[in-house]
Protein backbone atom coordinates (compact mmCIF):
# COMPACT_ATOMS: atom_id res chain seq x y z
CA UNK A 1 0.00 0.00 0.00
CA UNK A 2 1.30 3.80 -0.97
CA UNK A 3 2.38 5.96 1.91
CA UNK A 4 0.32 8.85 1.55
CA UNK A 5 2.54 12.11 1.95
CA UNK A 6 -0.06 14.64 2.12
CA UNK A 7 -3.15 15.59 2.54
CA UNK A 8 -4.34 17.18 -0.76
CA UNK A 9 -2.00 17.88 -3.49
CA UNK A 10 -2.92 20.96 -5.65
CA UNK A 11 -1.51 20.60 -9.39
CA UNK A 12 -1.09 23.95 -10.71
CA UNK A 13 0.45 26.99 -8.88
CA UNK A 14 -1.18 29.60 -10.73
CA UNK A 15 -3.57 32.23 -9.24
CA UNK A 16 -6.05 29.98 -8.58
CA UNK A 17 -3.88 27.03 -7.11
CA UNK A 18 -1.83 28.98 -4.82
CA UNK A 19 -4.75 30.28 -3.23
CA UNK A 20 -6.32 26.87 -2.87
CA UNK A 21 -3.08 25.37 -0.94
CA UNK A 22 -3.12 28.81 1.32
CA UNK A 23 -6.85 28.08 2.11
CA UNK A 24 -5.95 24.78 2.56
CA UNK A 25 -3.48 25.01 5.33
CA UNK A 26 -5.11 27.60 7.11
CA UNK A 27 -7.53 24.67 7.71
CA UNK A 28 -4.72 22.61 8.95
CA UNK A 29 -4.15 20.09 5.89
CA UNK A 30 -0.72 18.89 5.12
CA UNK A 31 -0.73 20.44 1.43
CA UNK A 32 1.72 20.05 -1.91
CA UNK A 33 1.59 22.55 -4.28
CA UNK A 34 3.06 21.53 -7.40
CA UNK A 35 3.85 23.64 -10.65
CA UNK A 36 6.69 25.37 -12.39
CA UNK A 37 8.42 28.61 -12.79
CA UNK A 38 7.55 31.05 -15.49
CA UNK A 39 9.85 30.48 -18.43
CA UNK A 40 12.77 32.59 -19.04
CA UNK A 41 12.03 32.76 -23.30
CA UNK A 42 8.42 31.88 -23.99
CA UNK A 43 9.08 31.44 -27.59
CA UNK A 44 10.96 28.18 -27.29
CA UNK A 45 9.51 26.98 -24.01
CA UNK A 46 8.08 23.13 -24.32
CA UNK A 47 5.70 22.58 -21.33
CA UNK A 48 3.01 24.29 -20.04
CA UNK A 49 1.88 28.20 -19.46
CA UNK A 50 -0.11 30.04 -16.59
CA UNK A 51 -2.48 32.72 -16.42
CA UNK A 52 -0.62 35.35 -14.25
CA UNK A 53 2.43 36.02 -16.38
CA UNK A 54 1.81 39.64 -16.86
CA UNK A 55 2.31 42.80 -14.72
CA UNK A 56 -1.33 44.18 -14.60
CA UNK A 57 -5.22 42.95 -14.23
CA UNK A 58 -8.32 44.85 -13.54
CA UNK A 59 -9.49 44.44 -10.04
CA UNK A 60 -12.93 45.92 -9.24
CA UNK A 61 -16.01 44.84 -7.14
CA UNK A 62 -18.50 46.06 -9.71
CA UNK A 63 -20.10 43.09 -12.09
CA UNK A 64 -22.80 42.84 -14.16
CA UNK A 65 -22.74 39.27 -13.21
CA UNK A 66 -23.98 38.99 -9.61
CA UNK A 67 -21.36 35.64 -8.83
CA UNK A 68 -18.14 37.71 -10.03
CA UNK A 69 -19.03 40.61 -7.81
CA UNK A 70 -19.22 38.83 -4.91
CA UNK A 71 -16.12 36.68 -5.81
CA UNK A 72 -14.72 39.82 -6.08
CA UNK A 73 -15.56 41.36 -2.80
CA UNK A 74 -14.42 38.37 -0.91
CA UNK A 75 -11.17 38.40 -2.34
CA UNK A 76 -10.16 41.80 -1.93
CA UNK A 77 -11.63 42.11 1.45
CA UNK A 78 -8.49 39.50 1.90
CA UNK A 79 -6.16 41.57 -0.59
CA UNK A 80 -4.35 42.74 3.00
CA UNK A 81 -3.93 39.75 4.61
CA UNK A 82 -2.35 37.77 1.56
CA UNK A 83 -0.02 41.04 1.27
CA UNK A 84 0.94 41.00 4.87
CA UNK A 85 1.41 37.44 5.18
CA UNK A 86 3.17 37.10 1.73
CA UNK A 87 5.00 40.01 2.77
CA UNK A 88 4.90 41.29 -1.33
CA UNK A 89 2.58 43.91 -2.03
CA UNK A 90 0.62 43.61 -5.62
CA UNK A 91 -2.65 45.68 -4.90
CA UNK A 92 -2.80 49.38 -6.36
CA UNK A 93 -6.17 51.33 -5.17
CA UNK A 94 -6.39 53.33 -8.55
CA UNK A 95 -9.77 53.26 -8.79
CA UNK A 96 -12.04 51.51 -11.74
CA UNK A 97 -14.74 52.02 -14.11
CA UNK A 98 -17.41 50.22 -15.94
CA UNK A 99 -19.32 51.77 -18.90
CA UNK A 100 -21.60 50.82 -21.46
CA UNK A 101 -24.97 52.48 -22.92
CA UNK A 102 -27.75 53.30 -20.40
CA UNK A 103 -30.62 52.86 -22.67
CA UNK A 104 -31.04 50.44 -26.06
CA UNK A 105 -29.27 48.07 -26.97
CA UNK A 106 -26.29 46.80 -24.61
CA UNK A 107 -28.14 48.27 -21.93
CA UNK A 108 -28.33 45.31 -19.38
CA UNK A 109 -24.56 45.23 -19.18
CA UNK A 110 -24.28 48.51 -17.60
CA UNK A 111 -28.04 47.86 -15.22
CA UNK A 112 -27.42 44.69 -13.76
CA UNK A 113 -23.76 46.34 -12.47
CA UNK A 114 -25.24 48.85 -11.01
CA UNK A 115 -28.29 46.68 -9.77
CA UNK A 116 -25.41 44.11 -8.32
CA UNK A 117 -24.03 47.30 -6.74
CA UNK A 118 -26.80 49.18 -4.94
CA UNK A 119 -28.18 45.31 -3.63
CA UNK A 120 -24.47 44.05 -2.00
CA UNK A 121 -23.74 48.16 -1.23
CA UNK A 122 -20.80 48.59 -3.30
CA UNK A 123 -19.85 52.39 -3.50
CA UNK A 124 -19.83 53.91 -6.45
CA UNK A 125 -20.56 56.92 -8.45
CA UNK A 126 -22.79 57.07 -11.66
CA UNK A 127 -20.96 60.02 -14.43
CA UNK A 128 -22.98 60.85 -17.30
CA UNK A 129 -22.10 63.37 -20.13
CA UNK A 130 -20.46 66.65 -18.65
CA UNK A 131 -19.92 64.75 -15.63
CA UNK A 132 -17.79 62.19 -16.95
CA UNK A 133 -16.09 64.27 -19.49
CA UNK A 134 -15.06 66.74 -16.27
CA UNK A 135 -14.61 63.59 -13.98
CA UNK A 136 -11.61 62.14 -16.68
CA UNK A 137 -10.64 64.48 -19.43
CA UNK A 138 -8.94 62.15 -21.48
CA UNK A 139 -11.72 59.75 -22.08
CA UNK A 140 -13.96 60.00 -25.25
CA UNK A 141 -16.69 58.30 -24.02
CA UNK A 142 -19.44 59.26 -26.31
CA UNK A 143 -22.74 60.21 -25.29
CA UNK A 144 -25.36 58.16 -23.69
CA UNK A 145 -22.65 55.99 -22.15
CA UNK A 146 -23.62 55.70 -17.96
CA UNK A 147 -20.17 55.24 -15.87
CA UNK A 148 -19.89 53.75 -12.63
CA UNK A 149 -16.38 54.92 -11.18
CA UNK A 150 -15.50 52.65 -7.90
CA UNK A 151 -13.39 55.39 -6.63
CA UNK A 152 -11.94 52.71 -3.43
CA UNK A 153 -11.37 49.33 -2.84
CA UNK A 154 -10.54 49.15 -7.13
CA UNK A 155 -8.07 49.58 -9.81
CA UNK A 156 -5.56 46.66 -10.78
CA UNK A 157 -3.15 43.89 -9.28
CA UNK A 158 0.37 42.81 -10.62
CA UNK A 159 -0.81 38.88 -10.85
CA UNK A 160 2.95 37.98 -10.39
CA UNK A 161 3.14 39.31 -7.35
CA UNK A 162 -0.20 38.23 -5.95
CA UNK A 163 0.95 34.62 -6.90
CA UNK A 164 4.24 34.96 -4.71
CA UNK A 165 2.06 36.54 -1.92
CA UNK A 166 -0.27 33.69 -1.89
CA UNK A 167 2.70 31.10 -2.28
CA UNK A 168 5.01 32.68 0.51
CA UNK A 169 2.14 32.93 3.06
CA UNK A 170 1.35 29.25 1.72
CA UNK A 171 4.53 28.41 2.69
CA UNK A 172 4.96 30.05 6.38
CA UNK A 173 1.60 27.60 7.56
CA UNK A 174 3.65 24.33 5.80
CA UNK A 175 2.63 23.55 2.13
CA UNK A 176 5.74 22.91 0.63
CA UNK A 177 6.17 23.50 -3.25
CA UNK A 178 7.45 21.31 -5.91
CA UNK A 179 8.82 23.30 -9.03
CA UNK A 180 7.53 21.02 -11.47
CA UNK A 181 4.84 20.38 -14.26
CA UNK A 182 2.34 17.80 -14.02
CA UNK A 183 2.47 14.78 -16.14
CA UNK A 184 -0.15 12.03 -15.35
CA UNK A 185 -2.45 11.79 -12.05
CA UNK A 186 -3.28 8.29 -10.72
CA UNK A 187 -5.94 7.64 -8.81
CA UNK A 188 -6.24 4.80 -6.66
CA UNK A 189 -8.14 3.32 -3.34
CA UNK A 190 -5.18 4.40 -1.26
CA UNK A 191 -4.65 7.84 -2.60
CA UNK A 192 -3.73 9.94 -5.60
CA UNK A 193 -0.09 10.07 -7.26
CA UNK A 194 1.08 13.15 -9.39
CA UNK A 195 3.52 11.99 -11.47
CA UNK A 196 5.87 14.68 -12.64
CA UNK A 197 7.60 15.29 -16.07
CA UNK A 198 11.01 15.66 -14.21
CA UNK A 199 10.50 11.96 -13.14
CA UNK A 200 9.37 12.85 -9.36
CA UNK A 201 6.70 11.27 -8.25
CA UNK A 202 4.38 13.11 -4.96
CA UNK A 203 1.51 11.09 -3.21
CA UNK A 204 -1.81 12.60 -1.42
CA UNK A 205 -5.00 11.59 -0.09
CA UNK A 206 -6.83 14.13 -2.91
CA UNK A 207 -5.83 16.08 -5.67
CA UNK A 208 -7.07 19.91 -6.76
CA UNK A 209 -6.31 20.30 -10.49
CA UNK A 210 -6.56 24.12 -10.97
CA UNK A 211 -4.54 23.98 -14.16
CA UNK A 212 -6.60 26.82 -16.18
CA UNK A 213 -6.31 26.36 -20.08
CA UNK A 214 -4.34 23.13 -19.41
CA UNK A 215 -6.92 21.56 -17.01
CA UNK A 216 -7.86 19.59 -20.14
CA UNK A 217 -4.86 18.20 -20.73
CA UNK A 218 -5.22 14.71 -21.25
CA UNK A 219 -3.74 12.32 -18.16
CA UNK A 220 -5.06 14.95 -15.37
CA UNK A 221 -8.57 14.07 -14.82
CA UNK A 222 -10.96 10.93 -16.37
CA UNK A 223 -13.28 12.96 -17.73
CA UNK A 224 -12.69 16.20 -19.82
CA UNK A 225 -14.09 19.37 -18.77
CA UNK A 226 -16.08 21.51 -20.94
CA UNK A 227 -14.10 24.19 -21.50
CA UNK A 228 -13.72 26.81 -23.96
CA UNK A 229 -10.24 28.14 -24.10
CA UNK A 230 -10.09 31.03 -26.40
CA UNK A 231 -6.66 32.89 -27.77
CA UNK A 232 -6.68 36.51 -26.58
CA UNK A 233 -4.18 39.26 -28.11
CA UNK A 234 -3.12 42.30 -25.42
CA UNK A 235 -1.63 45.47 -27.16
CA UNK A 236 0.73 47.57 -24.98
CA UNK A 237 1.06 51.35 -25.39
CA UNK A 238 4.52 52.49 -24.29
CA UNK A 239 4.55 55.78 -22.56
CA UNK A 240 7.01 58.65 -21.75
CA UNK A 241 7.14 59.76 -18.05
CA UNK A 242 5.67 63.00 -18.93
CA UNK A 243 2.57 61.37 -20.58
CA UNK A 244 1.67 58.80 -17.61
CA UNK A 245 2.29 61.80 -15.32
CA UNK A 246 -0.64 63.47 -16.92
CA UNK A 247 -2.90 60.53 -16.95
CA UNK A 248 -1.85 59.91 -13.30
CA UNK A 249 -5.30 59.72 -11.60
CA UNK A 250 -6.50 56.92 -14.59
CA UNK A 251 -8.61 54.12 -13.08
CA UNK A 252 -8.74 50.88 -14.60
CA UNK A 253 -11.50 50.60 -17.61
CA UNK A 254 -14.41 47.84 -18.77
CA UNK A 255 -16.27 49.45 -21.37
CA UNK A 256 -19.18 47.95 -23.79
CA UNK A 257 -19.44 50.81 -26.51
CA UNK A 258 -22.28 51.21 -28.46
CA UNK A 259 -21.21 49.44 -31.23
CA UNK A 260 -21.60 46.21 -28.94
CA UNK A 261 -18.46 44.80 -31.17
CA UNK A 262 -16.16 44.01 -28.28
CA UNK A 263 -15.84 44.83 -24.83
CA UNK A 264 -12.73 46.18 -24.34
CA UNK A 265 -10.29 46.45 -21.05
CA UNK A 266 -8.04 48.91 -20.54
CA UNK A 267 -5.42 49.40 -17.87
CA UNK A 268 -3.86 52.97 -16.86
CA UNK A 269 0.15 53.54 -17.21
CA UNK A 270 2.00 50.59 -15.63
CA UNK A 271 5.48 50.20 -15.16
CA UNK A 272 6.81 46.77 -16.20
CA UNK A 273 9.24 44.48 -15.77
CA UNK A 274 11.45 46.11 -18.62
CA UNK A 275 11.18 49.22 -16.61
CA UNK A 276 8.92 50.99 -19.28
CA UNK A 277 5.30 52.65 -18.68
CA UNK A 278 2.65 51.10 -20.54
CA UNK A 279 -1.20 51.23 -20.67
CA UNK A 280 -2.63 47.71 -21.99
CA UNK A 281 -6.05 47.11 -23.63
CA UNK A 282 -7.70 43.35 -24.56
CA UNK A 283 -10.92 42.76 -26.06
CA UNK A 284 -11.02 40.60 -29.11
CA UNK A 285 -13.25 41.47 -31.91
CA UNK A 286 -13.16 37.64 -32.72
CA UNK A 287 -13.28 34.47 -30.57
CA UNK A 288 -10.50 32.25 -31.58
CA UNK A 289 -10.53 28.75 -30.14
CA UNK A 290 -8.11 26.44 -29.23
CA UNK A 291 -9.00 23.05 -28.90
CA UNK A 292 -5.42 21.14 -28.08
CA UNK A 293 -2.56 21.80 -25.70
CA UNK A 294 -0.26 21.85 -28.53
CA UNK A 295 -2.89 24.82 -29.78
CA UNK A 296 -2.10 26.23 -26.42
CA UNK A 297 1.49 25.97 -26.34
CA UNK A 298 2.09 27.18 -29.90
CA UNK A 299 -0.54 30.66 -29.45
CA UNK A 300 1.26 31.04 -25.95
CA UNK A 301 5.08 31.20 -27.45
CA UNK A 302 3.33 33.81 -30.12
CA UNK A 303 2.91 37.92 -29.81
CA UNK A 304 -0.52 37.57 -30.43
CA UNK A 305 -2.98 38.65 -33.62
CA UNK A 306 -1.35 41.44 -35.40
CA UNK A 307 -4.73 42.34 -36.76
CA UNK A 308 -6.33 42.54 -33.43
CA UNK A 309 -3.43 44.51 -32.20
CA UNK A 310 -4.70 46.84 -34.85
CA UNK A 311 -7.93 46.30 -33.98
CA UNK A 312 -7.19 47.09 -30.46
CA UNK A 313 -4.94 49.97 -31.49
CA UNK A 314 -8.03 51.47 -33.01
CA UNK A 315 -10.54 51.21 -30.09
CA UNK A 316 -7.86 53.00 -27.46
CA UNK A 317 -7.48 55.89 -29.97
CA UNK A 318 -11.25 56.25 -30.22
CA UNK A 319 -11.55 56.24 -26.23
CA UNK A 320 -8.33 58.41 -25.77
CA UNK A 321 -7.99 59.95 -28.97
CA UNK A 322 -4.99 62.79 -27.09
CA UNK A 323 -3.11 59.83 -26.38
CA UNK A 324 0.46 60.09 -26.29
CA UNK A 325 2.70 56.87 -27.11
CA UNK A 326 6.06 55.73 -28.49
CA UNK A 327 5.04 52.44 -29.93
CA UNK A 328 2.65 49.57 -29.81
CA UNK A 329 3.56 46.07 -29.15
CA UNK A 330 1.33 42.67 -28.38
CA UNK A 331 1.08 39.80 -26.42
CA UNK A 332 -0.90 36.40 -25.90
CA UNK A 333 -2.90 35.48 -23.20
CA UNK A 334 -6.20 32.99 -23.36
CA UNK A 335 -9.27 33.22 -21.25
CA UNK A 336 -11.36 29.69 -20.09
CA UNK A 337 -15.18 30.20 -20.10
CA UNK A 338 -17.26 27.58 -18.91
CA UNK A 339 -20.97 26.60 -20.10
CA UNK A 340 -22.77 28.69 -17.53
CA UNK A 341 -20.34 31.01 -16.37
CA UNK A 342 -19.97 30.00 -13.30
CA UNK A 343 -15.97 28.66 -12.14
CA UNK A 344 -16.07 24.71 -12.15
CA UNK A 345 -15.46 23.73 -8.51
CA UNK A 346 -16.61 20.27 -7.80
CA UNK A 347 -15.49 16.41 -7.22
CA UNK A 348 -15.38 14.83 -10.45
CA UNK A 349 -13.91 12.12 -8.71
CA UNK A 350 -13.95 10.84 -4.78
CA UNK A 351 -10.13 12.17 -4.76
CA UNK A 352 -9.96 14.43 -7.91
CA UNK A 353 -11.48 18.06 -7.78
CA UNK A 354 -11.31 20.77 -10.15
CA UNK A 355 -10.72 24.45 -9.67
CA UNK A 356 -10.97 25.77 -13.06
CA UNK A 357 -12.74 28.56 -15.16
CA UNK A 358 -11.89 32.22 -14.42
CA UNK A 359 -14.33 33.00 -17.15
CA UNK A 360 -12.18 36.36 -18.15
CA UNK A 361 -12.03 37.46 -14.70
CA UNK A 362 -10.14 34.85 -12.38
CA UNK A 363 -7.62 36.85 -11.74
CA UNK A 364 -9.06 39.54 -9.36
CA UNK A 365 -11.19 37.06 -7.91
CA UNK A 366 -8.24 34.54 -7.52
CA UNK A 367 -8.17 34.40 -3.52
CA UNK A 368 -12.02 33.35 -3.01
CA UNK A 369 -11.86 30.88 -6.18
CA UNK A 370 -8.94 29.21 -4.31
CA UNK A 371 -10.69 29.21 -0.86
CA UNK A 372 -13.98 27.62 -2.44
CA UNK A 373 -11.93 25.11 -4.19
CA UNK A 374 -10.19 24.45 -0.92
CA UNK A 375 -13.96 24.05 0.88
CA UNK A 376 -14.70 21.89 -1.64
CA UNK A 377 -11.99 19.65 -1.37
CA UNK A 378 -12.26 18.93 2.35
CA UNK A 379 -15.71 18.08 2.00
CA UNK A 380 -17.81 21.64 2.42
CA UNK A 381 -20.29 23.20 0.29
CA UNK A 382 -20.24 26.18 -1.85
CA UNK A 383 -22.83 28.44 0.18
CA UNK A 384 -25.64 29.12 -1.75
CA UNK A 385 -27.32 31.71 0.22
CA UNK A 386 -24.71 33.99 -1.59
CA UNK A 387 -23.71 32.32 -4.68
CA UNK A 388 -26.34 31.21 -7.38
CA UNK A 389 -26.16 28.69 -9.74
CA UNK A 390 -24.15 25.28 -10.63
CA UNK A 391 -20.44 24.76 -10.21
CA UNK A 392 -20.58 21.23 -11.88
CA UNK A 393 -20.40 21.19 -15.68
Amino acid sequence: MAVTTFAVIVVGAGLMGSAAARHLAKDGAKVALIGPAEPDQKRDHTGVFASHYDAARITRKLDNRQNWARFSQAAIARYAEVSQHGEQSFFNPVGAVIAGPEHGAGSDFIQAAQRNAQEDGIAHTALRETALRDRFPYFAFPDGILALHEADDAGWIDPRAYVRAEIAAAEKLGVTVYRAEVAQLNEGADGVQAVCVDGHVIKGAKAVVACGAFSKAEGLLPDPLPLTVYARTVAFFELDEAEAARLRDMPSVVYLPPDLVTDPYILPPVRYPDRKLYIKIGGDPVDRELNTVDEMKAWFRTDGDPKAGAFLQDQLMQLMPDLAYRAVTTGSCATCFTPHGNPLIFPQTDRLIVLAGGNGAGAKCADELGRLGALVATGGTIPVDIYAGSFRP
